[in-house]
């Protein structure tokens, strides 16, 4: 097992570089009426959880047209400003993804990728011979 250090940078200290991935701690509320149909659910209930995001100094979102600067999109295409922003959900803090086991690399694309798995996984099945990448 590999112990990883995380470091919270406060988003309203300073904000990632443009286009860095990184791990933004998100706070929200859930959509929903807790008095009506999803009562029992956590409709209504406010959350602070850890999502996967990329940072962007300017964004355009694609379903209302918005011009967002300095804001998080998450794989969803969500899109989150920092803490005190005017959107429904926001990143209060933002942290570097670890790098990758035995690398100092956070991101491998390409011919590197599966040469990197067999060193961190030797034993994995079908990462033991010398395929050519899949692409």
């Amino acid at each position: 097992m590999h112990t990883v250090e995380v470091e919270w940078v406060s988003a309203l200290d300073r904000l990632p570089k443009d286009s860095d991935c990184v791990m933004g701690a998100i706070t929200g509320r859930y959509p929903g009426d807790p008095e009506g149909e999803d009562a029992g659910s956590r409709a209504g209930e406010e959350y602070w959880l850890v999502l996967p995001t990329y940072f962007h100094s300017s964004h355009v979102d694609e379903r209302t047209g918005t011009l967002f600067r300095d804001c998080f999109v998450d794989s969803d295409r969500v899109v989150r400003l920092p803490y005190g922003g005017s959107t429904p959900e926001q990143v209060t803090h933002w942290a570097e993804l670890p790098v990758l086991p035995g690398t100092s690399e956070r991101q491998i694309l390409g011919a590197g990728a599966r040469p990197a798995l067999r060193a961190a996984l030797p034993q994995a099945p079908g990462l033991t011979h010398d395929e050519p990448d899949a692409r």
